[in-house]
């Protein structure tokens, strides 16, 4: 018998993969209900919020996920290998998916504010990511905080442009204009 914790993990992990692709308002209670593997009853269990209170969980899962592939690119100073792994995800969907975050905030941030509430910590805990990376390598912290969040915004940037185009191109162009710009900034 499955426990009650791999029941609630099944509910997140289906609906952050649900929402990444298809959004917030698109992505019923019946089919999250449906994919996490469990009756009803036990989704308002383990959410009795609702579908909300399982959205603002589910960005939180993704945005820690997204966080720590981060962190560890940049520990490896790797930035194209979280750029071409977003690449990568964005192909495979046929450009279904793009940020995980940006595609629930997209669709709530003016409706729930939970879900906005998650949708700026997980964006904050990159732009941290980012702002360590940066001051570990002696950037001072004011210019590191602003840095990240123009890294942040162009990778962000980037994917919007590669969804409606289609074409990962705009992705390759942030990674090589970050590459040489972050170079600069660090030498």
């Amino acid at each position: 018998m499955p426990s009650r914790t791999n029941s609630r993990q099944r509910f997140i992990d289906a609906a952050a993969d649900l929402f990444h692709t298809q959004g917030y308002h698109a992505t019923g209670l019946n089919q999250l209900v449906s994919a996490g593997g469990a009756p009803k009853g036990s989704f308002y269990f383990h959410f009795p919020g609702g579908k909300e209170q399982l959205a603002a969980e589910a960005v939180a899962r993704s945005g820690e996920q997204l966080r720590d592939l981060l962190a560890a690119a940049l520990a490896a100073r790797d930035l194209d290998a979280v750029i071409d792994a977003l690449a990568r995800d964005l192909t495979e969907s046929d450009f279904r998916r793009g940020c995980p975050i940006a595609t629930v905030a997209l669709d709530t941030a003016g409706d729930s504010e939970p879900i906005r509430r998650a949708c700026v910590d997980g964006f904050g805990s990159w732009e941290a990511a980012i702002t360590d990376f940066l001051t570990d390598r002696g950037l001072e912290p004011v210019r590191a905080r602003e840095l990240s969040t123009v890294v942040l915004a162009m990778i962000e940037g980037a994917l919007l442009l590669a969804k409606t185009r289609r074409d990962a191109a705009p992705l390759r162009a942030v990674a090589d204009h970050l590459r040489t710009t972050l170079d600069k900034e660090l030498s």
